[in-house]
């Protein structure tokens, strides 16, 4: 999967950077601070994108996890026949983490409304590759007076295609977008059970989850230079 997501990565970027050579573009200097508003029910995603030239820019981003709820609804509430993560509803509340993506966005429409049709201007192309990593609370469990400790982690790596259109007002920004994606998580965990006589079964599990997704969202920022 990792091998996969680095070769796609590779070849967008080889694709961008000969293309960018060909076109010989002047180097820009506008950089843009950015949010995502659709997030903040779980995490708060900041994005800075600087442009390269006048069809290419570069865009990072840096993401605040304050609660891995959103996974818990759907590994453990929706059932498509998937494996499911022996981590508890308390554990993926309480989750905590930080994620990195890295994208690199081509204007296939100019962002100058002076130099583009309205109705397309700002239209672009972008591949973006991420990684996530959250970290459950230990959650201990006493039993005849010895206490047990669950704890356990989750590593996500990701590729995402998005298309979308970014409309400027002075320093103000609007950045929608829609696109799919494919996605890798994987559980770590070390879970006690116990049954009705209090013997005690440790589950040191892994689980591996690899899923396509849809993305769909909207980006609001502001014009820093």
């Amino acid at each position: 999967m990792k091998k996969t997501l680095l070769l796609l990565w590779l070849s967008c970027s080889l694709f961008f950077a000969s293309y960018a050579q060909e076109t010989k573009t002047k180097v820009g200097k506008n950089a843009y601070l950015k949010v995502n508003p659709t997030t903040l029910i779980n995490e708060l995603d900041i994005y800075l994108e600087q442009e390269l030239s006048d069809k290419f820019s570069l865009e990072v981003g840096i993401s605040g996890i304050y609660t891995d709820y959103p996974d818990y609804v759907l590994a453990k509430k929706v059932d498509f026949g998937q494996k499911k993560p022996d981590i508890s509803t308390e554990q993926f509340v309480d989750g905590r983490g930080l994620g990195f993506r890295i994208g690199m966005r081509w204007y296939l429409v100019s962002p100058d409304m002076d130099m583009a049709p309205v109705r397309a201007a700002g239209t672009y192309f972008e591949p973006i590759l991420f990684y996530k990593k959250v970290f459950y609370p230990n959650q201990d469990n006493t039993v005849s007076n010895v206490t047990y400790t669950d704890s356990g982690d989750k590593s996500v790596v990701g590729l995402q295609l998005l298309i979308g259109r970014q409309f400027k007002k002075d320093r103000f920004l609007l950045d929608p977008f829609i696109g799919i994606g494919i996605r890798s998580k994987i559980y770590n965990y070390n879970t006690y059970h116990f049954d009705a006589n209090n013997n005690v079964s440790l589950n040191n599990g892994k689980l591996v989850s690899i899923l396509p997704s849809l993305q769909v969202g909207i980006k609001m920022g502001l014009k820093l230079w």
